[in-house]
């Protein structure tokens, strides 16, 4: 699967996004979040975060389903910065920079079932590895069950469980390439 900047996918348009497409993720990401039982499942990132993404090497893929912007995924590069959370696993100081994030995915209920999710683990490890990742980690509610079967089946190992993002329930699950 080499997607670049545009390929299909399900009967989808897959795309890499830029600064053009923030407020229609941003859009997508609160309609959804609207509709989630309880809030503290999936934590919405601000506006400042997703500009900083992008200045920090970071890449969104959007899934458009009949030109709609149906769902979106993450590709995260934390640097040397405190959020690295691969220091809580092991990764030594001067590897930092070799670590990636699959951060955020939002698939709308419209879209559920296709496999999308999975579909983006496996565009994003690919690009993290073209990109030089020797490590990729994600974070995952623990009552996520989907998204925790879907990490887990790409070869992702649970390190860690505690609280992130404002004292939220989070596992740390990683993957070295």
């Amino acid at each position: 699967m080499d997607c670049g900047q545009s390929c299909s996918y399900e009967g989808m348009h897959i795309r890499r996004l830029g600064r053009e497409g923030l407020a229609e993720v941003h859009d997508l990401m609160a309609d959804v979040v609207s509709r989630i039982p309880d809030k503290a499942l999936f934590y919405a990132d601000d506006d400042q975060y997703f500009h900083e993404l992008l200045e920090q090497d970071g890449e969104m893929y959007g899934a458009y389903d009949k030109e709609k912007l149906a769902a979106y995924s993450i590709l995260a590069h934390p640097g040397r910065g405190a959020n690295n959370l691969a220091r809580q696993f092991g990764v030594p100081d001067e590897e930092l920079s070799r670590v990636w994030v699959l951060d955020s995915t939002i698939v709308h209920e419209s879209v559920r079932g296709r496999g999308l999710q999975r579909y983006f683990n496996v565009l994003r490890e690919k690009r993290a590895v073209a990109l030089g990742a020797k490590y990729l980690y994600s974070t995952v509610h623990p009552d996520n069950a989907a998204s925790r079967r879907n990490l887990e089946a790409a070869g992702f190992v649970l390190q860690f469980t505690g609280p992130l993002y404002g004292a939220l329930p989070r596992h740390c699950y990683a993957k070295r390439l």
